[in-house]
């Protein structure tokens, strides 16, 4: 099993670290692709919701009622951060090609987070704890679920971060089968204004204590700048009502 290691940001999340290098993403070079996560982990997933929103994403690019699971239930500091690799359920009946690349988890990219997309309200889980056994030594940085998983005892003696709306006992093959790897997949939300929200293949994913955004990889550059500066002009704010100025006044005076 190789290692894997945390850290600990400014802000005080504790990171999850695969030991492994990145691999490259599109044209992106495996150098700035670790740079890119490097320094997306000094920020949180409101702080890229904050930037976003300032670009006109409405929804600042948060993804709705997907929670921290492992390694504990919303109780932990850990952050994951890394590029998009997605995986796309159908029904067993859909019309949809059979997917015939081998099985998704032994194509893993190191660093990169699994998102695994499944219909709205299906029962069974479509990710277990043997998936992450072979997702953590191939190196990636977790699994958002959109759906369930299951085998939380073991996701938990992994230390292996996993995002997802709920748990579920069930196999996914009684009713589902993999239909597309590494494709853009929607969220499947019941929220207004959440059903068009877009994953694409390295896009850059999130997951928090305040939960999981999605920023779009063209995007990544443009949102690093605002972050900075918001940080920091929040930072004295912060410090000006600390000592008794009002927020209106500070925030007239700082932002």
């Amino acid at each position: 099993m190789l290692e894997h290691s945390t850290s600990r940001n400014l802000q005080g999340c504790v990171q999850y670290s695969p030991s492994l290098p990145i691999l490259d993403s599109g044209n992106r070079s495996v150098m700035a692709g670790r740079r890119i996560i490097e320094e997306l982990r000094q920020f949180t997933t409101c702080d890229i919701s904050d930037a976003l929103c300032a670009l006109k994403y409405r929804n600042g690019g948060f993804l709705s009622n997907l929670t921290m699971w492992s390694p504990e239930r919303q109780s932990s500091s850990t952050k994951i951060v890394g590029p998009a690799y997605t995986v796309k359920y159908v029904p067993l009946d859909d019309p949809a090609p059979k997917y015939e690349g081998g099985h998704y988890i032994d194509s893993v990219p190191a660093s990169s987070i699994l998102f695994i997309s499944c219909p709205a309200n299906t029962p069974n889980a479509v990710y277990g704890g043997l998936m992450s056994t072979r997702a953590q030594y191939l190196g990636a940085s977790g699994a958002i679920i959109d759906g369930r998983f299951r085998d939380l005892d073991e996701q938990r003696a992994l230390n292996f971060p996993i995002f997802a709306r709920d748990v579920g006992t069930a196999p996914p093959a009684p009713l589902l089968r993999v239909a597309a790897v590494n494709v853009p997949v929607k969220l499947q939300s019941e929220v207004e204004g959440q059903r068009d929200m877009a994953i694409r293949p390295g896009d850059y994913l999130m997951g928090d204590l305040n939960g999981v955004v999605v920023l779009p990889k063209e995007k990544v550059e443009e949102v690093l700048g605002l972050m900075g500066k918001r940080v920091e002009a929040d930072e004295k704010v912060r410090e000006a009502v600390v000592k008794g100025m009002s927020f209106a006044e500070a925030s007239k005076k700082f932002r």
